[in-house]
């Protein structure tokens, strides 16, 4: 009997004929490899919690006080009236058709970069979109004022062909010109976002609708659209909410003619309209912070679909 018993359990510390550890002698690991592994994300955090929330909670905070620093909603109040709600509008609408034209254009180029096979193309196409998508601010608003500007290089090229834009209802100064300036660097992040979903698309997906007989045509209308939609709906809410928050291009362009959220709350914080009006400029970032967050919330949402098919 006993030697059965240690037969039994010989064999059952054998699997497939490999021995196999026993469990009463394996100690768990879980909890060490788990610290182990999040402590690198430490300076991180702590840099997030500096720079993102630590601000982000003061501009909350100091939204719901007065001038005496008492709790008050007036802040509130007067933010969602009268210029500063137009400066709401404004600004949504430029975002959303800022992101729609980015999107279309930058879902063509990053089909136009992965159908190509050179690989010197793909790699200058995204080395030139890592530039562009981070080139912004005063200097994007100069070099497009001396481009297509009332006294730019392309304006004076059609004007002496006998064709001026600015005669036809066309300012760069306005929210079409900060849509179209917004392109330079909303359209390389978007190809910077849709190159890796792209590129997961499987050949043997293409292979395997031909050989049951749909056309190119077909295969993006029933397969490849719809499984990017996800990465490209996920990829419209990043430009929008970079759009949305762009500031000095939008401020050096406009000399803050036209009413919109971070031009009106950069006055406010500096005074340059009125003084002691920091706390509704504080009001008009908390609004910031609810869109943009309501926008990140959507992202992650999107995102957690559009990962499922390209594990």
């Amino acid at each position: 009997m006993a030697s059965s018993t240690n037969v039994g359990e010989s064999a059952q510390g054998r699997i497939g004929g490999v021995d196999s550890p026993n469990p009463a002698l394996v100690r768990p690991r879980r909890g060490r490899r788990s610290w182990h592994s999040g402590i690198g994300t430490i300076p991180f955090l702590v840099y997030l919690g500096l720079f993102l929330v630590v601000p982000a909670i003061s501009v909350v905070v100091t939204a719901f006080q007065n001038g005496a620093g008492t709790f008050t909603v007036s802040n509130f109040i007067e933010a969602v009236h009268g210029v500063y709600l137009k400066s709401f509008i404004n600004s949504i609408q430029l975002s959303f058709a800022a992101g729609v034209v980015a999107t279309v254009v930058g879902v063509l180029a990053a089909l136009a970069v992965c159908a190509s096979s050179n690989r010197i193309v793909k790699a200058l196409v995204s080395s030139g979109s890592a530039v562009f998508a981070n080139t912004g601010g005063v200097p994007l608003a100069f070099s497009f004022i001396a481009t297509v500007g009332n006294f730019g290089v392309i304006t004076k090229l059609l004007t002496d062909a006998g064709f001026n834009p600015y005669d036809h209802g066309f300012s760069l100064y306005s929210v079409l010109g900060l849509t179209i300036v917004y392109q330079y660097f909303l359209i390389p992040l978007m190809v910077l976002i849709m190159i890796p979903p792209i590129e997961a698309l499987r050949k043997e997906w293409v292979d395997a609708s031909s050989s049951l007989g749909a056309t190119r045509a077909q295969f993006w209308r029933w397969v490849g659209i719809p499984l990017l939609a996800p990465p490209i709906l996920a990829a419209f809410i990043v430009l929008f909410t970079d759009a949305f928050a762009a500031y000095a291009t939008a401020e050096a362009l406009t000399s803050g003619t036209i009413a919109l959220v971070p031009i009106q709350r950069g006055a406010l914080i500096s005074g340059n309209v009125l003084a002691g009006q920091t706390n509704l400029g504080e009001a008009l970032g908390a609004g910031m912070i609810a869109i943009v967050l309501v926008a990140g919330f959507l992202y992650a949402y999107v995102q957690r679909k559009a990962s499922k098919w390209l594990r």
